[in-house]
């Protein structure tokens, strides 16, 4: 069932949300080369507690083995919930890192890869394509569209570059919880699926691959990587659905002053 937010819970999604943002940029200031995983996942820790918040990752899953940290932080190959330690990060190394923060009842969720210092122009052209693949699929969340209309300009923008659009990890509604209705695709057919509508919180985030779409889980139960070994990317926001143009609850401007990147020209709004 589909919950629609009033005015009120939406500001504080909001106020959910741009802590997120503000940790993501906490985090990003410390990203370099011989950096550990581990050491960027206790920055981030300890800024979310400093500012009232509750990671919400941390202990999320079965109870046999719940997510033992803060942030997911993928690296390279891994496409999500890759879980921070020892991994030192070099130079060329591409890095998912995706926040969930519960505050004043409410979850905010958000998802930014980072480069480490430089990366080549095949890779860079990934980043790019799949943060445009974001905003493509966020303009298409409009009271009275669908969520196969958010999967299928995905699908179509990433597909139409040769990049492959991974099937088995979808966006999802946010709220009180972290994953909430409806499940949102990043591939479908235009018309199909949940219809939207006002008041509708979303996070969008298209997961891309270099290569194949095809992925497995490895031993520890969590890390997702691609099954040929090839890069993947992935960016996140939190949206509300209205009439016209969604309202981007979650931002990347806070990265954006600490890194000075923008990929390749691409224009990031929210």
């Amino acid at each position: 069932m589909v919950y629609l937010k009033n005015d009120n819970e939406i500001e504080k999604m909001r106020a959910s949300a741009q802590l997120v943002s503000r940790t993501l940029a906490a985090v990003a200031g410390h990203i370099r080369d011989d950096v550990t995983t581990g050491e960027l996942n206790q920055i981030a820790e300890d800024f979310i507690k400093k500012h009232n918040g509750r990671p919400v990752f941390k202990g999320y899953g079965p109870r046999k083995n719940p997510f033992p940290a803060a942030l997911c932080i993928s690296v390279n190959e891994e496409v999500v919930h890759g879980i921070p330690g020892d991994r030192i990060l070099k130079a060329g190394d591409i890095v998912s890192i995706d926040c969930g923060i519960f505050k004043n009842g409410f979850v905010g969720d958000s998802a930014y890869t980072f480069i480490v210092e430089e990366c080549d122009d095949q890779t860079m052209s990934l980043l790019k394509t799949t943060l445009e693949s974001l905003y493509i699929g966020i303009d298409k969340s409009r009271h009275g569209n669908t969520t196969g209309d958010i999967g299928a300009a995905i699908q179509a923008h990433c597909e139409s570059a040769g990049y492959g659009v991974i099937r088995e990890l979808v966006g999802h509604g946010v709220g009180r919880n972290l994953h909430e209705d409806p499940a949102v695709p990043n591939y479908g057919i235009a018309g199909r699926g949940k219809r939207l509508r006002s008041g509708t919180t979303l996070a969008v985030e298209p997961m891309i691959t270099m290569g194949s779409r095809e992925i497995k889980t490895l031993d520890d139960g969590w890390t997702i990587v691609t099954a040929d070994k090839k890069c993947s990317a992935h960016y996140e926001h939190d949206i509300v659905v209205k009439e016209g143009e969604a309202d981007i609850l979650s931002t990347f401007a806070y990265i954006e002053e600490i890194t000075k990147i923008q990929i390749d020209n691409v224009v990031i709004h929210g």
